[in-house]
């Protein structure tokens, strides 16, 4: 299916820009065609094909597009990597892929080197080390085979084209796996496979995040030239928004709070923008009312997850204040959301509830585990591990999480991960990490510490740097709370949400 798009998108827009990299060199439909195709042909003499598993490790950049669209076509799975997970974190991912081919940089690679203990097995078969391109014919140069393109894949909507990575209630990494069946229903209620007719777009997220994976061939059909970023930023983004008239600012919710906070905002002219489409993670109702205010656009909601495609539920364009501000809309067109108790029951309005979602979009399962699929799909229905309730008007709340999973700044963190690196800090007795609301990142984590030394108790700085080398920067802790104790339930179980309660009273 992608193959197909990124065939038909050369030959619509041709040379026709699709791509501006961070650096300012550009990319047309045509040359990520060809060079796409040149590449795997180069991967096919390496011996990858259908049935072969790659993880690409590489930032968002170009050599990332053409990487995945070469995959495509020669019919391996793409596992996208987080470049923002430490080694540690990245090794616990390809652990769980056990790839042929690993695609990353030299300075990854050794990273990834550094932190294998002598003992551990190599969980990847032949690792390709990539030269990050400054110019379109640079690309994946050591594995192009100029003027070559393979031949066309048969059509199978069961191949596996796409794996994104989530994280299960422990922190132990899952890959939600999309077939060319998901990704095609993901096009179709998305844009209802509709071809687009140009202008300007912001890339938002990583390019291994499913906001992206699962949903390349329906933005490849927009014919939107893109640009990229080394790392977001508000300023950037600012300028992008204001230089080309882009009419939509699309992205996750801290970054809204952070276009809004940069000092020279109201220096642009947003008059093009007609929407502001925010998820993965909670939008504040005041954020909401200073973006429409600001930005003087409409504010759509969008709550999805990775297992669900990033397809769920949302609000409306014409919504009124109410369902904009307090609620997460409404399943969209294609999309069947319940709230239901424990035993799997839909619940009356009003009581809260787990959220369970069906759609075409729905990850075909996780790989390498069907423990987890059969917890998370229930026939033919997604447990999202979301508490909701409805109202009589038809409209979703969140109202928390079923596990002690928080989301900061639109990623997933896991408490009992973090804990579980932060109490080998030499002054820590015990450790807990609750979330705690923040305006900007939606959550942000508490780290309660119980010292071994109550005169001398650990700091905020010197816990995170205890953690940094092991930790992704998002899950780190951003306050902390020197305690005696925990509450504790009748088996004797730290009570979190008792606790958070007690945290944030205080």
């Amino acid at each position: 299916m992608l193959p197909l798009v990124i065939q038909d998108a050369a030959e619509r827009f041709g040379d026709q820009i699709a791509y501006v990299s961070a650096d300012g060199w550009t990319i047309s439909f045509r040359e990520l065609h060809e060079a796409s195709g040149e590449a795997a042909v180069g991967l096919q003499r390496r011996g990858i094909g259908e049935g072969s598993v790659v993880a690409l490790l590489l930032p968002s950049t170009i050599d990332y597009l053409v990487a995945y669209a070469a995959l495509a076509k020669v019919g391996a799975l793409t596992a996208g990597i987080n470049p923002r997970y430490q080694p540690r974190e990245q090794r616990s991912v390809l652990g769980v892929t056990k790839p042929n081919l690993l695609l990353t940089t030299a300075e990854v690679a050794e990273a990834l080197s550094d932190e294998q203990s002598a003992a551990e097995a190599d969980p990847v078969e032949e690792v390709l080390l990539i030269e990050l391109a400054s110019a379109a014919d640079q690309l994946l140069i050591d594995l192009r085979i100029p003027g070559e393109s393979p031949a066309p894949l048969p059509p199978d909507r069961d191949r596996n084209v796409a794996l994104c990575f989530t994280s299960g209630s422990t922190g132990e990494p899952k890959g939600a796996l999309f077939t060319n069946r998901q990704l095609e229903a993901i096009r179709e209620l998305d844009t209802g496979g509709a071809w687009g007719s140009g202008g300007h777009a912001i890339a938002p997220t990583e390019f291994a995040h499913v906001g992206f994976m699962t949903k390349w061939p329906w933005l490849l059909a927009g014919g939107s030239t893109t640009h990229l970023q080394h790392r977001w930023r508000a300023g950037r983004v600012l300028e992008l928004l204001h230089e080309h008239k882009i009419p939509a600012v699309a992205g996750v919710v801290p970054q809204i709070a952070l276009l809004l906070a940069h000092p020279d905002f109201d220096t642009y002219d947003f008059s093009a923008v007609k929407a502001i489409v925010a998820g993965a993670a909670a939008s504040p109702p005041a954020l909401v009312a200073e973006a429409r205010e600001r930005f003087g656009a409409t504010y759509l909601i969008r709550y999805s997850s990775t297992e669900s495609g990033g397809i769920g539920l949302g609000t409306a364009p014409d919504a009124d204040d109410f369902e904009t501000l307090h609620s997460i809309g409404r399943p969209r067109t294609g999309v069947d959301a319940e709230v239901r108790d424990d035993d799997g029951r839909p619940l009356p309005h009003g009581e809260i509830g787990e959220l369970w979602l069906r759609s075409p979009a729905m990850m075909a399962g996780y790989w390498n585990n069907p423990e987890a699929t059969a917890e998370t799909l229930v026939d033919g229905w997604l447990r999202t591990g979301d508490l909701a309730q409805t109202s009589e008007t038809g409209l979703f709340h969140l109202a928390g999480r079923v596990k002690e999973m928080f989301i900061r700044g639109g990623y997933n963190v896991y408490p009992m991960e973090v804990e579980s690196v932060l109490s080998t800090h030499p002054g820590v007795a015990e450790v807990v990490v609750v979330p705690r609301p923040d305006p900007v990142m939606g959550e942000i984590g508490v780290a309660a510490v119980v010292p071994l030394d109550r005169e001398n108790p650990p700091d905020l700085e010197g816990l995170r740097a205890h953690g940094k080398s092991s930790l992704a920067a998002y899950k780190l802790p951003e306050a902390i709370e020197i305690v005696s104790g925990y509450p504790r339930n009748a088996n004797q179980k730290v009570d979190r949400r008792a606790l958070q309660a007690d945290l944030l009273q205080g």
